[in-house]
Parts: structure tokens; C-alpha cells; sequence
């Protein structure tokens, strides 16, 4: 089912579904695995490319070699731009920490103080995927198995994908928007 709130399409999915995401489960499989880079806004590609330097020192070599033979983007198979990957499926942004946990470079390199970027909000507000049309924004979750393990943790810990991703979507579309979340969740609960 679908919900209008705003100028924004709303899959019901997003308030029936649990997730919370399991990173020692998963190790972080969605910025490795994939048909594509992660989705960017041109302007995330200009502000990646003026933070690169900063961002430089938490990159793989294979990371750095990738963006400064081929830049910080690629446009995908719908015209659209998305970050350039390492071997065509790793985000080129990407890192292993000591237990073999992947994490994204542009993300430390903002917890560290170097860059005020934290990382595109494609990313930041995974699994909701959002996708501009002409006079609204759809935003859906995206069902990947290899998410299943943060499927079974939001299960256990009764938290709706909604809820788990308040931070990123009150950056992408303020707090107003995530009340009404609020309030379109009370009416579903409640059956209306």
C-alpha cells in the first residue's frame, strides 16, 4: 500500500517491515555487493570530489587507484550517478576494519572531524531507496537477502525500518516529515 505524505510517496513496507542493521552478521555486504555504486546526487559528487583529499586516508589503495583513474562517479545504466566501484562490485569508498567489517571511508573520515560530509543519503538511509519522479519523491524499501540478518534483528528488537532510519530521514527531509511517520504509524496501528 501507498501513502501520500507531502510531496512524497510512501510504501506502507517501510512501517510493517523490522530492521536494525547487523553488522557482525552481514560484515556490511551491501557496500560490496551489487549490480552498481551507491546512488549520488550531483551534488554529493561535487562535494565528494572537494573532499576527496580528506577523505583519501581511510581509502583502500585499490579505493584511491579507482576514483583518481575513473573520478569519484560513473552514471549507471539509468543515466544516473552512482560511486565508482573496485573490482565492479565494491564501492571504492570502502574500507575492512580488523575484524573484516566493512565501513565507508567518507563516514570516518566525518567521525574524525576531516570532512562535514557523513556520506550520501542514498547509503544513510538504506534499505529505503528513494526515486525522483517528475512531481513527487517514491520512497520504497528495498528487500536484499543479504540483509536478512538485520530483517531478524529488527524482528527481535521490534524496531520498524521507519524508526531505524529517523536520523538519515530527518536529514533528507526534515522533522516534520519523520512526525508524520509518527503519526501515519499510530493510524496503521491502529487500523485506519
Amino acid at each position: 500500500m501507498l501513502i501520500e505524505i507531502e510531496d512524497k510517496v510512501v510504501s506502507t513496507q517501510i512501517f510493517e517491515n523490522k530492521f536494525v542493521c547487523d553488522l557482525n552478521a552481514c560484515k556490511g555486504a551491501c557496500c560490496v555487493e551489487g549490480d552498481a555504486g551507491a546512488p549520488l546526487t550531483f551534488e554529493e559528487v561535487s562535494i565528494l570530489e572537494d573532499e576527496l583529499e580528506a577523505i583519501k586516508p581511510y581509502m583502500r589503495k585499490e579505493g584511491i587507484e579507482a576514483v583518481e583513474k575513473q573520478g569519484v562517479f560513473y552514471m549507471d545504466q539509468d543515466n544516473e550517478p552512482v560511486t565508482t566501484l573496485v573490482n565492479d562490485s565494491e564501492c571504492a569508498f570502502v574500507f575492512f576494519d580488523e575484524t573484516g567489517i566493512t565501513k565507508c571511508a567518507v563516514e570516518q573520515a566525518h567521525r574524525e572531524g576531516k570532512t562535514e560530509f557523513k556520506k550520501p543519503i542514498s547509503c544513510h538511509l538504506y534499505p529505503i531507496r528513494v526515486k525522483q519522479f517528475d512531481n513527487f519523491q517514491a520512497l520504497n524499501y528495498d528487500k536484499w537477502s543479504i540483509c536478512a540478518p538485520a530483517c531478524a534483528c529488527g524482528d527481535q528488537l521490534d524496531v520498524p525500518v521507519f524508526k531505524f532510519l529517523k536520523e538519515p530521514l530527518i536529514r533528507a527531509f526534515g522533522e516534520s516529515f519523520f512526525n508524520e511517520l509518527l503519526i501515519v504509524d499510530k493510524e496503521l496501528k491502529a487500523g485506519k
